[in-house]
């Protein structure tokens, strides 16, 4: 609200100094004051659009905050050449010289301006887009520079000609215009509701104040214009409508955004580059140019493609970067579970062959044995249907969540955790002792166990247990490529099976039979592992 009161007040400014302008243009005599009034007022109302949109800047966000700082800074050149017009009329009390480098502010302003609309500020953008977009700005920054630099500027200072610098200007001024107002017909055409409204507005003001510019700048050329002539009274007032254009972009927000990012920008980029070339030769073949003009404007193409090629470089670097970060988010994103954040089978089956060659490896040259096992630790929720049933599966999500969330407190960071299926996880315990693969077992069934699990409310929760399988790989440390890791596998899938019928909350260890102990028959596997031992122990005892 406050802002929309500040714009008010602007535009309620500009149209009282529209009035004072037209009072002072109109009644008062050729003179000082009247010279003063005009280039005072003008300069004012450059300001309030200025200010406008600097407001609309601060209110808004992203893509839309900068289309308009970029329309701010636009004016803001447009006020600095005025400056240059007060100096000369107000202070040194003479003509401002003609071919002035000045003039180059009045034509830069536009380029600003322009990618403020290439931006599409009706469109919401991700932000490495936007990222890119900066470069592609810059890009047309420098082709615009170098258009006026090769065109106009080697009028002014390499073969000065007046006619020459005139002509080439406003040519230039034209198609920098009507660019301006293509593209804004094109979005105009491509929006609906506000934002077709707003690109109306802005429109209209960018036709009007090119029309009169280019009156105004006629009649300075045929030396009939003097400040505070009547010229300045439409002229002046494009800048409040300007302004008044300002006032329908209140309150509008981007759309989704439906086709790629920057492509009118980087389009536009690109058409510039592909010129520049065809600018050198038509230099080179134009017997008309002067020797030193055309030697000027193959030199200012050469540099021009030069500062081109390593904005180029330095975006294609940053494509590059993105397409690497938007790689490693896919493969991440790939490899982990959605509900629960765990690596899933996928990850699983990406590291496993790694983590079987370093245990052959520690192995086979006698690395410390206490850490140069992998035990696998597939853990199952326990009657975990009925969760589901009678809470709903959102609650047994929430309960899934915080499940994982205890298990991986309970195990080491170079332990991985893996959801397996549904209600199922593996661990893949890495560098470890086989001997010590019960305490690992322990720590989750108390972590799981020894605490509720909160339900919707703080006040609402219950108990739930896991019964877990394990065995350890390399089955047999004497020959360890005797048996799988698949076989491995299987057989903790069976101590978990066992740990079911056994009652459940409990962890139920296969080891090889070692004669001591009754043993179970293993169907499916390999010859050498048809005899196990079960190592069983119990979880916490759970409130019913």
């Amino acid at each position: 609200m406050q802002g929309r009161n500040q714009i008010k007040f602007c535009l309620i400014a500009a149209a009282s100094l529209i009035a004072v302008l037209t009072a002072g243009c109109l009644l008062l005599p050729p003179g000082l004051a009247r010279t003063a009034i005009s280039d005072l007022v003008s300069a004012a109302l450059m300001l309030i659009a200025v200010v406008i949109f600097a407001v609309q800047a601060k209110h808004s966000q992203r893509r839309l905050r900068w289309f308009w700082m970029l329309q701010s800074a636009g004016f803001a050149l447009w006020v600095s050449d005025q400056f240059v017009w007060i100096w000369y009329d107000l202070f040194l009390h003479q003509k401002m010289q003609p071919m002035h480098p000045a003039d180059a502010l009045l034509f830069l302003a536009g380029a600003p301006m322009m990618a403020g609309f290439l931006l599409r500020p009706d469109r919401e953008p991700s932000v490495s887009s936007a990222r890119l977009g900066v470069l592609d700005f810059f890009l047309l920054l420098l082709w615009w520079l170098y258009l006026y630099v090769s065109l106009v500027v080697s009028w002014q200072f390499i073969s000065p000609n007046l006619e020459a610098y005139n002509r080439n200007f406003d040519r230039l001024a034209i198609v920098e215009n009507a660019l301006i107002v293509a593209v804004i017909a094109i979005f105009w055409l491509k929006t609906s509701g506000k934002w077709k409204l707003f690109y109306a507005s802005f429109g209209f003001a960018f036709i009007f104040n090119a029309i009169w510019f280019y009156v105004l700048n006629r009649a300075l050329e045929q030396e009939i214009y003097f400040t505070g002539s009547w010229y300045d009274i439409p002229y002046a007032a494009s800048f409040a409508i300007f302004a008044g254009a300002a006032w329908f972009g209140q309150g509008l927000t981007p759309e989704p955004e439906s086709d790629r990012y920057s492509s009118w920008m980087t389009s536009g980029a690109m058409l510039g580059v592909l010129s520049l070339p065809i600018l050198a030769i038509f230099a080179l073949l134009d017997s008309r140019l002067p020797q030193s003009v055309s030697r000027f404007r193959v030199v200012t193409t050469l540099i021009t493609m030069f500062l081109m090629a390593l904005l180029l470089f330095i975006k294609h670097r940053r494509l590059n970067l993105e397409l690497q970060r938007a790689n490693l988010v896919l493969k991440e994103a790939s490899l982990t579970d959605p509900l629960t954040g765990l690596r899933n089978r996928r990850f699983f089956s990406a590291t496993i062959e790694a983590d079987v060659e370093q245990t052959f490896r520690s192995h086979a040259d006698q690395h410390n044995p206490h850490t140069s096992d992998l035990v696998f630790y597939l853990i199952d929720a326990d009657n975990f249907k009925v969760v589901n049933d009678d809470y709903g599966h959102d609650v047994g999500d929430k309960v899934l969540i915080e499940m994982a969330r205890r298990i991986s407190s309970s195990i080491r960071h170079s332990d991985v955790l893996v959801r397996w299926g549904g209600e199922e996880f593996l661990i893949v315990s890495r560098y470890t002792d086989r001997k010590e693969a019960e305490l690992l077992a322990e720590r989750v069934l108390l972590a799981v166990g020894d605490k509720p699990f909160t339900l919707r409310t703080p006040g609402e929760s219950i108990y739930r247990t896991c019964s877990i399988g394990w065995a350890a790989f390399p089955w047999d440390p004497a020959n360890p490529r005797a048996v799988s890791y698949e076989e491995v596998l299987t057989l903790a899938d069976r101590g978990l099976q066992r740990a079911k019928q056994m009652g459940r909350n409990r962890a139920v260890g296969m080891v090889p039979a070692s004669g001591k102990a009754p043993s179970t028959t293993v169907p499916g596997l390999h010859p050498s592992i048809l005899q196990v031992d079960l190592r069983s122990i119990s979880g916490p005892s759970v409130p019913v």
